[in-house]
């Protein structure tokens, strides 16, 4: 009969468990919480990054902030973007890419920034405009342990195909809203399958 009660309390514990995990599928528990108590939902993150960070990354990290903005999706994502070499830390985006996005109306604040050994660690995905800075961003991780990084070409989301982001650097107003509209194309597919 005391075998009976037990078996029955585990079968009882055991479909409150379930019930609780279905309800509550994609957050984290926290250890030493009281039965029922969970954490945030901890928030996805993905940098975006191009050679300088201050033409395609800036811009698509500006649209996929305007995009989960937009979604209400902003508090479950941290999204920021960087460059694979030296070459403008610190300096403001492009004031070509800049006018692009203000004609747009997506607003865009931010200073250049390289790539860290924390940022493959830390982010889960890493998107990149094309295949020079693939190279780079997977030379780079392979110097580091444990990086949790997915590390793809942003293009790669593109339903047009246009797997590369072309450097708009030289070039003239309609090359940077060309990467406006790639950013836009592949932000939005991204999303989707990420969200």
């Amino acid at each position: 009969m005391k075998e009976k009660k037990q078996y029955k309390k585990k079968e009882k514990a055991i479909e409150r468990n379930k019930i609780q995990i279905n309800m509550y599928r994609g957050a984290q528990w926290v250890p030493g919480c009281a039965r029922g108590k969970i954490a945030e939902q901890v928030p996805k993150s993905v940098l975006f990054m191009c050679l300088g960070n201050i033409c395609r990354s800036p811009i698509a990290e500006a649209v996929f902030r305007k995009l989960v903005t937009e979604q209400k999706l902003s508090d479950h994502w941290r999204k920021e973007s960087a460059a694979t070499s030296t070459y403008e830390i610190g300096n403001p985006p492009d004031y070509l890419g800049h006018s692009s996005m203000k004609k747009n109306g997506i607003p865009m604040n931010h200073t250049a920034r390289q790539v860290t050994k924390e940022d493959f660690a830390t982010f889960d995905y890493i998107l990149c405009t094309d295949e020079s800075n693939l190279r780079d961003l997977n030379r780079k991780s392979n110097q580091i342990k444990n990086y949790k990084a997915k590390i793809e070409l942003l293009g790669s989301y593109d339903p047009q195909n246009q797997l590369i982001i072309e450097d708009p650097y030289y070039g003239n107003e309609s090359d940077f809203e060309t990467v406006y509209q790639q950013c836009v194309r592949c932000c939005r597919a991204f999303l989707e399958k990420a969200h």
